[in-house]
């Protein structure tokens, strides 16, 4: 199954009063660039936590953030940050006379702020990271189910659009099979009206006429064009990252059309051109979502 890049997941964990909060988001990004915001207390933790989102996301740009309470009641001590309060304070103090912001707070803001009040004893790291990776991953088991859901979407409709491609080579085979017959009525037409004469030299004008029927055959780039949206229909099946080789396949997919409409001396094929182009524009849009 396809995924977009594009989704939200979140987890929640809750044992002996500490509680844990993960939520992740991302959007379109060419590469996997993975964003953690996590509590300072957590931060030997995030390599592993990176390495654990990278494990299940190929590509998107992914942002992670982390809360953490720690609500047990124990007999640990609680040490008092004096001097990182003296921080907060000046600076909060220098702030406000920069701003003209006139701040009032009490010792019951000072303490809420990050790091002033914590446990003398550090938790054990390893309990830590359990506890907290049975929330990361149901929010990425949520985050994935969402991607899924959105892929199988923006797959439904790059298929119908294939389809329209689809029906389109048939008609561009039929517009097309006439203009050979087409040229020579009018080649001879004009070679006898500016040569004057009742007759046209026919080893010449057969000539003229391969050179042409070479120049504005399009059957090389038709096969090719049904190739390329054949293997897009079978790489739409896989469930591996394929966002990368879709965009390969819609450029070669442009590429073909391009040609086609340069060869092309008919108003009807060029037509059809136009709304293959349409379509081929469409699919390249939705597929920028793909993982």
């Amino acid at each position: 199954m396809i995924r977009s890049m594009t989704g939200f997941g979140r987890g929640k964990y809750e044992n002996n009063g500490r509680e844990y909060l993960v939520e992740i988001k991302s959007i379109n990004h060419k590469y996997c660039d993975i964003g953690i915001r996590l509590p300072r207390i957590f931060n030997g933790l995030e390599y592993k936590i990176r390495q654990e989102v990278a494990s299940r996301i190929s590509r998107g740009k992914i942002d992670v953030y982390i809360e953490f309470r720690d609500n047990s009641a124990d007999e640990s001590s609680i040490s008092f940050n004096k001097d990182l309060a003296k921080v907060y304070i000046k600076d909060l103090i220098e702030l406000g006379k920069e701003t003209g912001i006139d701040y009032n707070f009490n010792v019951i803001d000072v303490v809420k702020m990050p790091d002033v009040l914590r446990k003398e004893d550090e938790e054990d790291e390893d309990l830590i990271f359990n506890e907290l990776s049975v929330a990361l991953k149901e929010a990425l088991d949520k985050f994935i189910e969402m991607r899924e859901f959105e892929g199988n979407k923006l797959k439904e409709d790059i298929e119908n659009r294939l389809n329209i491609l689809d029906s389109k080579i048939p008609e561009i085979i039929e517009k097309s099979s006439g203009l050979v017959d087409e040229y020579i009525v009018k080649l001879n037409e004009r070679i006898k009206e500016v040569l004057n004469v009742d007759s046209v030299d026919e080893t010449r004008l057969a000539q003229e006429v391969v050179i042409y029927s070479d120049k504005i055959s399009v059957e090389e780039e038709l096969t090719r064009l049904k190739s390329h949206i054949s293997q897009f229909k079978n790489l739409l099946k896989e469930s591996s990252p394929i966002g990368k080789k879709l965009d390969f396949l819609t450029q070669e997919i442009n590429r073909e059309t391009n040609t086609i409409g340069s060869k092309t001396s008919s108003l009807d094929v060029t037509n059809l051109v136009v709304d293959l182009k349409t379509e081929i524009e469409n699919i390249r849009e939705q597929i920028q979502n793909i993982e």
